[in-house]
């Protein structure tokens, strides 16, 4: 059994960015991930994209945020229980919660706190027959690694962001990139979808549309797609199938709780800390909902913020917490470290 002040469910941006504001109440906390690493979204699906909205970063990767926020809690050494998937909840007598997940593992905590964003994802896969069994074996439908691609032929479908910009990316990494898209126009960025015309003009990237990719070939592996365009087939030697057509978020196991659902987000009150209809249980990030609700990272470090400050009222009933700037408090690890803004110097003038 696992035990832990504050558990969160979720070890995206928001999740982390709670171990660091529990840490200054001096609350340890415990993450469960459905994903082998941290990072949520920003590890698993986009690590190389930019992010152009966290204060203080006019630019940041997605994966350089993750190892940021990483940094900035482990000094209140948090445990991670990653590769698994929160599957039942059981409220116990004195109001604290045990969390047990798909393989077994047990989390007792007072608190919950939800951040798993939008839920665990889906791909969403093209009706191509067969293609269950080139999974991992060339057909991949997340870009993790670029390098993975170095030298090697590359198909990709889609007409959407992730399309346009992993087409763009891989052109300095990939030796050859040919993006296939049911038709002409796209639904990607602008400045996106001109690059790949200024790319396909200089012969760096095989555009082909409208067409769709029809069948897969291979021996135990993808050596070639077939693909239809205007009623004729084409074949096309590759090493790898890519097809973006974007994920299926989806609450699981979370949406079985007893907590109030609404499209596909748990119902919070934004009026006081982000709170769910049972106590105890908070959601914060993506995966809430609440009137005027923006799922921005900067909304999750907020709403983060506030619901550990109800979790410190819920752990220590009638302790009052006096809130002090960093700047003039410091920063006690739970590691024995401590952080703090240099003193001023005391002297005369003579």
């Amino acid at each position: 059994m696992i035990k832990t002040d504050i558990l969160i469910i979720g070890a995206g941006p928001t999740g982390l960015f709670t171990v660091f504001e529990a840490g200054l109440l001096k609350l340890k906390c415990h993450l469960i991930d459905a994903l082998p690493q941290p990072g949520g979204q920003c590890s698993e699906i986009y690590p190389k994209k930019p992010i152009y909205d966290i204060p203080g970063f006019p630019e940041i990767l997605a994966g350089d945020l993750t190892n940021n926020l990483l940094e900035q809690g482990k000094q209140f050494e948090p445990g991670f229980t990653l590769g698994e998937r929160a599957e039942t909840i059981e409220k116990q007598d004195d109001g604290s919660f045990i969390v047990t997940t798909n393989k077994g593992t047990q989390h007792h905590a007072p608190v919950v706190a939800i951040a798993g964003g939008l839920g665990s994802f889906e791909p969403r896969k093209p009706a191509i027959e067969g293609i269950a069994d080139y999974e991992d074996k060339g057909v991949e439908y997340i870009i993790k690694d670029p390098e993975f691609y170095r030298n090697k032929r590359v198909v990709i479908s889609g007409g959407g962001d992730s399309a346009l910009d992993w087409s763009i990316f891989l052109t300095d990494v990939a030796s050859e990139v040919t993006l296939i898209h049911r038709r002409n126009e796209f639904r990607g960025a602008l400045d996106s979808v001109e690059k790949v015309g200024e790319l396909t003009r200089a012969g760096k990237i095989n555009l082909v549309t409208p067409a769709e990719v029809k069948e897969l070939h291979g021996d135990g592996k993808i050596e070639a797609v077939t693909y239809v365009r205007d009623g004729e087939s084409f074949q096309i030697e590759t090493d790898h199938f890519i097809p973006l057509f974007g994920l299926s978020p989806k609450l699981g196991p979370i949406g079985k709780w007893g907590l109030e659902i609404e499209k596909n987000a748990i119902k919070v009150n934004n009026a006081a800390n982000y709170q769910t209809n049972i106590p105890g249980i908070f959601a914060i990030g993506d995966v809430n909902t609440y009137p005027e609700k923006l799922k921005l990272i900067l909304c999750g470090f907020h709403e983060a913020t506030l619901m550990c400050q109800a979790a410190y009222r819920i752990i220590n009933p009638g302790k009052k917490y006096v809130l002090k700037y960093t700047t003039v408090s410091g920063i006690d690890g739970f590691d024995g470290s401590r952080k703090e803004a240099p003193k001023a110097v005391v002297q005369a003038i003579n």
